[in-house]
């Protein structure tokens, strides 16, 4: 199980993750994977959803509050991905998030960084990679309890 160590106490908390992919297959795989490393993981299924997920935990600071990463499709119904990463640009999230996307061009890659994605991930990739960036990501921040 990977957790997250808490600065604020000797305990250890699992990393919370913020998944959202419109295909359920994929996303059931990835969140059962993901789960299977420790990490407790809340689904959605589109990018409406997302927003409405990331509006109820955003804290004053820019963060997430209680999540550690976000994992998003690019391409979903509702909100893609880059919209709502411009929308999480103008409130100062510092939250990182994971890319994946079917339509990974080259000008997707630099708008996605651009915007404040710490990596994206063209389909289809090995589960594998993503568990890795995954665990690397979020073994760059604390979880807030």
């Amino acid at each position: 199980m990977r957790v997250v160590p808490n600065p604020l106490s000797k305990a250890f908390v699992p990393a919370r993750l913020l998944l959202a992919e419109d295909d359920s297959e994929l996303r059931a795989l990835l969140a059962s994977s993901l789960r299977e490393d420790g990490f407790e993981v809340v689904e959605v299924a589109d990018g409406n959803a997302l927003v409405d997920r990331l509006a109820d935990a955003m804290a004053a600071d820019g963060s997430l509050d209680g999540y550690d990463l976000v994992v998003s499709d690019i391409r979903m119904p509702g909100f893609s991905a880059l919209e709502v990463m411009i929308g999480m640009r103008r409130m100062l999230f510092r939250t990182p998030v994971v890319l994946i996307t079917a339509f990974g061009d080259p000008k997707t890659h630099e708008r996605a960084k651009r915007l404040g994605a710490s990596l994206v991930i063209d389909k289809p990739f090995d589960v594998d990679e993503l568990r890795s960036a995954v665990t690397k990501l979020v073994g760059q921040h604390w979880r807030r309890e």
